[in-house]
């Protein structure tokens, strides 16, 4: 960890302690640490695919082509390794075990939050685990559906007939209204907003901080670069989450 002010890691700590509601909102950030790549930034996923293929409308006029994409593009994220939570999931889950963090709302589709323990997990983006037949709504473990589109079954299809779809959300289309509703009421009854690896730059989720501020509560940015909403924080850390969060497990 490069040198942080320690008055700024207490002052969250003791914010944490004191909070009837804390919520933490994380992003990419929080996902490469474990080998997981971004999608965007230097170097991220949308500069090696173009976001186009994996639009909705993609999906609607040829599922086909969309899912022999989309099974590429899984292969890059992946590969043959299977992602484990780092220290900054593993403390996330430690505070909210330990009753300083309520919730946490994820734009990461991994699901590593919940493998190292979290138990309130509001997923905007949904999750790259699962698949989602377009039809009747049947959902089930991705893996033996992309097995299926691995071996030729393009585009895959449920027993109604319908085709399956990744249970993620896609360019062209909103956020499901529960997560969102969800994520919005936390900020709101949030004392302490913890926005960790994420650059702020993607709404509707970008605006939560905002939420939080206007509802009162204290706004803390954790992240390696320089966020949007940084002016509107009261305490910006800008530094690793995998020492960050730890650091701040410990202290309170």
């Amino acid at each position: 960890m490069h040198d942080i002010d320690t008055n700024t890691l207490d002052a969250v700590a003791d914010a944490l302690r004191r909070a009837d509601t804390a919520v933490a909102l994380t992003g990419a950030g929080v996902s490469t640490a474990s080998g997981i790549p971004s999608f965007r930034g230097e170097d991220g996923i949308w500069d090696r695919f173009d976001p186009t293929d994996f639009h909705r409308r993609r999906f609607d006029a040829d599922p086909a082509g969309f899912w022999a994409d989309r099974r590429t593009l899984r292969e890059e994220m992946y590969g043959d390794v299977t992602p484990g939570p780092n220290a900054a999931h593993d403390a996330l889950a430690a505070l909210e075990a330990e009753g300083h963090v309520d919730a946490v709302v994820t734009q990461n589709v991994d699901g590593l939050h919940a493998d190292a323990g979290s138990q309130r997990v509001v997923e905007l983006h949904g999750t790259h685990r699962r698949v989602r037949c377009d039809d009747c709504g049947d959902r089930r473990p991705a893996d033996p559906v992309f097995a299926a589109a691995a071996d030729g079954d393009l585009p895959p299809r449920c027993d109604c007939g319908g085709v399956y779809r990744p249970d993620v959300v896609l360019f062209g289309e909103s956020l499901p209204d529960d997560a969102l509703t969800d994520a919005q009421r936390l900020a709101r009854q949030s004392d302490v907003f913890l926005a960790v690896g994420s650059s702020l730059s993607v709404r509707p989720a970008s605006l939560l901080p905002k939420i939080a501020v206007d509802s009162g509560g204290r706004f803390v940015v954790v992240n390696f670069e320089e966020t949007t909403r940084d002016a509107a924080a009261t305490d910006v850390i800008r530094d690793d989450v995998t020492d960050v969060l730890p650091a701040l497990k410990e202290r309170v």
